[in-house]
């Protein structure tokens, strides 16, 4: 497959415009807020969620759709596009930070379509503007539809329960569902649809508006009776559809607001309609624009790749951001959520706080971390290494904020009790500690962060390596914020001793003469070995024994280079190498992916965004170019690679995937967004925060002779430029607002703006 390009950032980075409807895969954007997340492509399909607090959710959106009718000629077209089998005259979709605009023309009709979801609200707004350019007047409809799951994914054969039906009070189409958000027992809650036009028509059943044989191509309501046909539904399938006319003379413009929602009660959904009175979506809009700038407007970057620098200035961070609050979105993994506020705190660290001490709120009393709250319960889900990232998350943020007091902070455990954030991360560190399995070592029970290990150490004898590596960093950083809080000698003591134990038993079981394994199951088999049949060689171990420093710099060099003969490749560095060919029970379900794909022998980019981490700390700036490289989708220096230009992906298909190879995973959902910025900011910049102020330690792309970073800290704003004078990056020469600087920390007066100049090279 020949690369090619469907679309461009704009000049800003702010919305990456795509100019072909039919790209290769649905190119997504997300819009969300602390209660509702939704997503579309470039021809608006995707989905809405509701969510609470304890993960009971609605499944509001399955697909949406707004039809322009033309009632004289008896045709139908489509504000988003579709179908593809018709000819457009013109078509363009911008996917910004919290929205998306899909303009299209067909026979002399412009339509501008804009879906966002509000800074608060259950609820997604749609914002549709038609011109008429014909010379004629134009009779016409507009017909916002949306596909619902409220009443659950239909089955055939399946039961219905929910029912819909026009609500004039109101102005909406609403459906009774039956739901358990909010209230502590299931009780009836309400979707609907509602618009601020003149409502001539609605369809409430899906049979009446798609049909028992239509499609969302071709709906049997607009092929048979060009409109809605003003149907209820009585327990069967849902819709959304709600038909507004719109009479138009020659190049006149008129403007209909959608909103779908959902609503506890019939007082929240009136409440909930004052969002659609005139004007206020435009405000909404506006709002929710600003508020995702200023979000991600802690850092910017400047280097010689420009596209990298509209991406990271842009979406990187927006989805950074995303990834904080609504983690994966299919359910709130825990781990997820802790690792991408980490990154999020890299220029946000405010609200990162906020939405940290939220996170440890799920934390069980003893320390340990589930894996999940979904569906009103808090889910282990045999997991053992999300209390972990805890410690990492909140010695991120101190260190940012300059703020030790902060873990005095009493947090609630889900238990209803409550303790410091000190105690919390106390009791997370002690109780991996305690988890041990064989050899000392922490358990791996049904997974670490390889989620697909989960049978390796389900009956309480396997251990994770890579665990316990991350652990023993844990450990450290624990200390750290132990002695900076002023914790008696005692307890550091004792946490010395704990991280020098498990230090020796990783270097005694866990290291392989060559380089570190990545677990023990309960067979007493190794995972990652040299002696192991397949899968011999780990990423994640090798990278975690780096961040960890738990071994001499030697040592870890020469594992490094291990990496380097094993598992680097044209496409990217393999999550693992080689592949199981064979299903191992005594492993888990990674053994039964197909060779290339997903945790099997794939390009796996999270671990790779560790990686960019990694080589900067052993400062390897060719490997670290090399990497970044082959993460970033647009460059083919080494490999040919397809997918969306503006976001990053959790993996990309092998040689061994046949017709995928190159083709990304998922995107959006996935640390690897989050985690690239992390390490560009922390790691390839430099940018060491620590109680007293900021310290610089960068290690380059040997290609970015020039480049800069721009950076809010406690109050100043920090430009620093980098200058590459020779081919090694050593020698580093700092000046401050053009004066020679020696002194570990950059200066830093509140309300000041300091011009940094970093020399780096003979």
């Amino acid at each position: 497959m020949e690369y090619k390009e469907y679309g461009h950032f704009s000049e800003d980075g702010r919305e990456y415009v795509i100019t072909e409807r039919k790209t290769p895969r649905h190119w997504y954007n997300y819009y969300f807020n602390d209660t509702y997340n939704g997503f579309a492509s470039q021809v608006a399909y995707g989905e809405g969620i509701c969510q609470d607090h304890m993960g009971n959710r609605v499944f509001l959106v399955s697909d949406r759709c707004v039809y322009i009718c033309d009632k004289q000629a008896g045709t139908w077209h489509t504000a988003n596009g579709l179908p593809m089998s018709l000819q457009y005259d013109a078509y363009e979709c911008r996917h910004g930070l919290g929205y998306t605009v899909i303009t299209c023309e067909k026979d002399g009709i412009e339509s501008e379509y804009t879906i966002f979801v509000p800074a608060e609200g259950d609820f997604e707004q749609w914002i549709v503007k038609v011109k008429n350019k014909r010379r004629d007047a134009a009779k016409l409809s507009v017909i916002g539809y949306c596909a619902t799951e409220t009443d659950h994914v239909y089955r055939p054969q399946g039961y219905n329960s929910d029912s819909a039906e026009f609500d004039k009070e109101n102005h909406a189409l609403c459906a009774r569902v039956i739901g358990k958000i909010g209230p502590k027992k299931p009780g009836l809650t309400y979707g609907y649809m509602s618009s601020d036009g003149e409502i001539i028509g609605f369809d409430g059943r899906k049979n009446a508006f798609i049909g028992t044989y239509g499609s969302k191509d071709a709906p049997e309501a607009l092929c048979q009776h060009g409109g809605c046909t003003n149907s209820d539904a009585c327990v069967e399938k849902l819709c959304y559809a709600l038909e507004c006319a719109c009479e138009l003379a020659p190049e006149e413009s008129k403007t209909i607001c959608f909103q779908v929602g959902h609503a506890k009660n019939k007082e929240d959904l009136k409440l909930s309609l004052r969002s659609l009175e005139k004007g206020i979506p435009q405000k909404l809009l506006q709002e929710v624009r600003e508020l995702r700038l200023n979000q991600i407007d802690g850092v910017t970057i400047q280097t010689p790749d420009e596209k990298l620098n509209l991406a990271f200035n842009g979406f990187y961070k927006y989805s950074t951001n995303m990834g904080s609050r609504w983690a994966r979105v299919r359910h709130n993994g825990y781990r997820d959520l802790a690792s991408d506020t980490e990154c999020f705190s890299a220029f946000q660290p405010e609200e990162a706080w906020k939405r940290f001490v939220r996170i440890l709120s799920y934390q069980y009393s003893n320390g340990y971390a589930p894996r999940t709250f979904i569906d009103g319960q808090i889910k282990a889900n045999n997991f053992s290494d999300c209390a972990v990232w805890l410690t990492f998350t909140a010695h991120a943020i101190i260190m940012e904020l300059g703020d030790i007091t902060l873990l005095d902070e009493e947090v609630p455990f889900n238990d209803g009790t409550k303790a410091s954030v000190f105690e919390h991360l106390r009791r997370a560190v002690e109780y991996l500690y305690e988890f041990k399995g064989m050899h000392g070592l922490i358990k791996i029970w049904g997974g670490d962060w390889n989620d697909g290990m989960n049978y390796a150490g389900l009956e309480g004898k396997g251990v994770s390596v890579w665990l316990s590596i991350a652990w023993y960093r844990a450990n450290r950083m624990f200390m750290e914020l132990a002695k900076l809080r002023g914790e008696d000698s005692e307890l550091i003591h004792k946490h010395e001793t704990m991280g020098e134990e498990m230090r020796q038993l990783i270097e005694t079981y866990g290291y392989d003469g060559e380089y570190y394994i990545t677990a023990i199951n309960d067979l007493g088999e190794k995972i990652g070995s040299k002696e192991s049949k397949e899968g011999k060689m780990y990423l994640n171990p090798q990278l975690w024994a780096v961040f960890a420093q738990i071994a001499p710099v030697e040592k870890l060099e020469r594992i490094m280079e291990k990496v380097d003969e094993n598992l680097e490749t044209p496409l990217g560095t393999l999550v693992n190498n080689p592949g199981y060919t064979e299903c191992d029970p005594n492993i888990g379900n990674m053994t039964m992916r197909p060779l290339g794909t997903l945790i099997n022998q794939a390009v796996y980019l999270h671990p790779m965004s560790w990686k960019l981490a990694v080589e900067s700390i052993m400062k390897r700036p060719e490997k670290l170019q090399m990497t970044l490289e082959k993460i970033l989708p647009w460059n083919h220096k080494w490999a040919v690679t397809y997918g969306e230009p503006y976001i990053l992906y959790n993996f990309y298909h092998g040689p061994e995937a046949g017709y995928r190879e190159g083709t990304p995973g998922q995107s959006w959902r996935t640390a690897t967004t989050a985690w690239v910025v992390n390490s560009l900011i922390r790691f390839v910049y430099g940018l060491k925060p620590c109680l007293e102020g900021m310290k610089l330690e960068p290690c380059l792309p040997p290609d970015w002779k020039e480049c800069s970073i721009t950076k809010k800290f406690r109050g100043c704003v920090y430009e620093i430029r980098y200058h590459q004078k020779g081919e090694k990056q050593t020698n580093m020469e700092i000046r401050v607002d053009g004066k020679k600087w020696t002194e570990q920390v950059l200066p830093q007066e509140k309300g000041c703006a300091y011009i940094v100049d970093v020399y780096l090279g003979k």
